[in-house]
């Protein structure tokens, strides 16, 4: 298990004595995300670009957050289908060499941007994960799609100017886009051990639902 693995381990083990920082942030102004680009999308599918916390890694298939949010969309009556191109372990580098064709394959309405955590696993440049995200949401606009980025977080044992400088990426990159944002994924969820699976990173079946409950408010205002 790699240093930077080992560090998320610690600070999900810290628990609430405070081993992740909550957000606070505003969330941006979704404007740029209206009425324009809702007619050119029509009516296409809602497309998630995710890594593993949206790939039902290690739970059982059909009970992870995405396949519920196909539920709560069928049972609200809405029609919109809902395509999962997850893959555990995608970085934003990955996530951006992928888009076009999956943009290009799926015509979606909707873009659902859950990525940036493995890049912190691996301690890469955040800029470069920054200028990836912008891209892919770029792409995906000019592709006539909506766009909800899921922000993520690091324990401060990563160092405290890595995971503010984290912290603050996604709320930058929202703010600068016009992008609708969901400040922290994990709301709720970080510091409490009994949503984890054993390697206290992933979350496990009892945490679906509040992961989609932490997505609905945004996403329900771009449908």
């Amino acid at each position: 298990m790699n240093r930077f693995r080992r560090l998320l381990l610690a600070g999900v083990s810290a628990g609430a004595a405070g081993s992740v920082l909550l957000l606070h942030a505003q969330t941006p102004d979704s404007s740029r995300d209206g009425a324009a680009s809702r007619s050119a999308a029509g009516s296409g599918p809602i497309l998630i670009v995710g890594d593993s916390l949206s790939a039902e890694y290690g739970i059982a298939r059909g009970t992870g957050w995405v396949e519920l949010l196909r539920g709560r969309l069928r049972d609200q009556g809405k029609s919109s289908t809902v395509i999962n191109a997850s893959v555990s372990g995608e970085t934003t580098a990955g996530g951006r060499t992928r888009i076009d064709g999956l943009l290009k394959r799926q015509r979606p309405s909707i873009v659902i941007i859950e990525l940036g955590g493995n890049d912190a696993l691996r301690g890469l440049d955040l800029n470069l994960t920054r200028g990836n995200l912008i891209e892919m949401i770029t792409r995906s606009r000019d592709a006539g799609a909506r766009v909800l980025l899921l922000g993520m977080k690091v324990p401060p044992n990563y160092g405290k100017s890595y995971a503010d400088a984290f912290e603050r990426l996604f709320v930058s990159v929202a703010r600068e886009t016009g992008t609708a944002l969901v400040p922290f994924f994990l709301e709720g969820l970080a510091d409490r051990l009994e949503y984890f699976q054993t390697d206290r990173i992933h979350p496990n079946e009892s945490a679906q639902p509040k992961m989609l409950d932490n997505v609905w408010p945004q996403l329900q205002t771009l449908l």
